[in-house]
Order: C-alpha cells, then sequence, then structure tokens
C-alpha cells in the first residue's frame, strides 16, 4: 500500500524504451510496478511506437518506445532512481551495454513540473529530448500542450518543428 508524502505533487514524464525480449510485456509490468511505488501514481501512458534503432550498434533490433505522465510526490532524483531500480528488476545492466545498445528496458526522467535540473547523475528536461522523434511523437499523445522548461516551446511544437526538419 503506497504512504501518504507531504512533498507537494509534481506532474512528471517518463520515456520508455526497449528492444530486446518481450518489450511490451516489459513495459506493461514494469509501468505496474512503478504504480506500486509510493509517492508515483500512473496517470496516462500512449500508444507504444515502433521505431528504427538510432546511434549504437549498427545490427540491433527496432525499439518500441512510449511515455508516461505520473504525478509524484518524489524528487526528481528519487523518480530517477525508482526509474533506475525497475530497469534493473527487468534485467538492463548499464555498466554492460553498449552505448545506445540493444536492452530490455529504458526509463527517462524527460520533464518533472516546470523545472529544470542540471546535475551529474540528472538533466531535466533530458538532454536532446527535442532532437528525437521516438520520444516526442508519444508524449505529444499524452501531454501536447506541455512547455519544455527552458526550449519555451510545447511538445507538439517541438515535434512539428522536427518533422519540418527531418521530414516525415
Amino acid at each position: 500500500m503506497k504512504q501518504a508524502q507531504s512533498n507537494p505533487r509534481v506532474e512528471a514524464a517518463i520515456a520508455l524504451g526497449g528492444n530486446v525480449g518481450d518489450v511490451e510485456s516489459t513495459f506493461r509490468r514494469a509501468l505496474l510496478r512503478l504504480d506500486k511505488k509510493a509517492g508515483i501514481t500512473l496517470l496516462r501512458r500512449s500508444d507504444w511506437i515502433v521505431t528504427a534503432a538510432e546511434g549504437g550498434p549498427g545490427d540491433q533490433p527496432d525499439f518500441l518506445n512510449g511515455a508516461i505522465l505520473v504525478e509524484t510526490t518524489l524528487s526528481p532524483e528519487d523518480l530517477l532512481e525508482a526509474c533506475l531500480e525497475i530497469e534493473t528488476h527487468f534485467g538492463r545492466e548499464r555498466t554492460q551495454e553498449a552505448r545506445w545498445g540493444p536492452r530490455t528496458l529504458d526509463m527517462d526522467v524527460l520533464l518533472y513540473g516546470d523545472q529544470t535540473v542540471s546535475r551529474e547523475s540528472l538533466t531535466i528536461p533530458h538532454a536532446r529530448m527535442t532532437e528525437r522523434r521516438f520520444v516526442l511523437q508519444p508524449l505529444s499523445q499524452i501531454a501536447p500542450s506541455k512547455t519544455i522548461p527552458g526550449v519555451g516551446s510545447t511538445v507538439e511544437q517541438c515535434l512539428e518543428r522536427l518533422v519540418q526538419e527531418c521530414g516525415s
């Protein structure tokens, strides 16, 4: 059972990605696990979309990507820690994998209210999120009018700009 927290409630966005194993099942189970954590309530999730791998080894399978909105009383660092713990539970070993390589589950904190965070272990808004269609497309399904702090544009505007720059 979740315990009440005294911290203010903040809406945060988290990206999910994976391309190893039954990713859709992993996503479902990861979201159940996240929603059971004290201080985190799942609000909405995007559709899952299939995208080609960007960067990393060239012979890896396509990724399944999505985004969720949660309401949380956790700090940005504690929310990230909860995500990393879930990644590990589902077999991700960050120290053993190639950068941008295959993985069972990747969970990135994209947005945390209207805050910006710049620490060695955490950057919010997530670095390069406005350059990644596989992040913006699912996020635009659940938070199109959310303004990205430090950018001054909405998620939908950033997606439209990216589509114009890169094509379909």
